[in-house]
């Protein structure tokens, strides 16, 4: 077997892509063949067409991604869908992408690294979402504008509050990404403080009313930590180079 099977079976019984659910046509694991031949391996958010230059231009043999190329079902291949291709398989470079089976990682997971990063430890999985549990869970007390400033050294930014819970938070929960819809039922749970990406507008004044604190910390900021972890496990385990393509939204 060659180095790039050998890191794909690996990456696939790791993050047990066949056993967690995902959104329909998003595809977990490897989306693109790339030279069997790995030497380094490259981490980033989005499988987008800078980043894809960037990859190339780097060296990168197998890129690992959080948001992969692949949406919604068959897709024709045109426009830059055609073009992160063709540049991927002219440069022989093989693309890997975990969605929810890298949020939810027990180790490896953009949830339990951001609550690492905030000094947060022994969480309990949370929040129901097609059979699994999304999110994490702390016993946590610690006054609000310190969390919050714990919150924008993790995510290197500044974060957006509203500020519908007390300043003594007790309880928080932890959806990176874009989880601002599950605002209701983050609050039936008792959660009063909860860290997510992104949400829609509405969930500023739901929050209010629902006496939650909600912590807006960017939706790209926020899933980071995994493919970082990911990649950098990678090259240690088998000897390669490695590099983070950093490319922010600013959402």
């Amino acid at each position: 077997m060659n180095k790039l099977d050998k890191i794909v079976n690996y990456l696939d019984k790791t993050l047990k892509n066949n056993d967690i659910p995902d959104y329909p046509g998003a595809i977990n694991g490897l989306q693109l063949r790339g030279n069997s031949k790995i030497l380094k391996v490259g981490a980033a958010v989005d499988a987008a067409l800078p980043v894809i230059n960037d990859a190339i231009k780097s060296k990168v043999n197998l890129l690992i991604v959080h948001h992969g190329m692949f949406w919604g079902g068959t897709q024709k291949i045109d426009g830059a869908l055609y073009k992160k291709i063709k540049l991927s398989m002219d440069a022989g470079m093989a693309i890997y992408s975990s969605h929810i089976p890298l949020d939810v990682h027990p180790k490896y997971g953009n949830n339990v690294l951001l609550a690492k990063a905030l000094g947060l430890s022994k969480g309990t999985p949370f929040l129901d979402w097609e059979g699994i549990k999304i999110g994490l869970k702390y016993n946590f007390k610690i006054k609000r504008k310190t969390l919050m400033r714990k919150i924008e050294k993790a995510v290197n930014g500044k974060v957006h509050l509203a500020p519908g819970g007390n300043e003594e938070v007790k309880k928080i929960g932890i959806v990176t990404g874009g989880a601002g819809s599950m605002i209701e039922s983050v609050a039936n749970q008792g959660i009063d403080t909860f860290i997510t990406g992104e949400g829609a507008h509405h969930t500023y004044t739901l929050a209010e009313e629902l006496g939650v604190n909600l912590i807006y910390a960017g939706h790209y900021s926020t899933e980071t930590f995994g493919v970082k972890a990911l990649a950098h496990h990678v090259a240690e385990k088998y000897n390669l180079k490695e590099v983070f393509i950093d490319h922010p939204t600013g959402l």
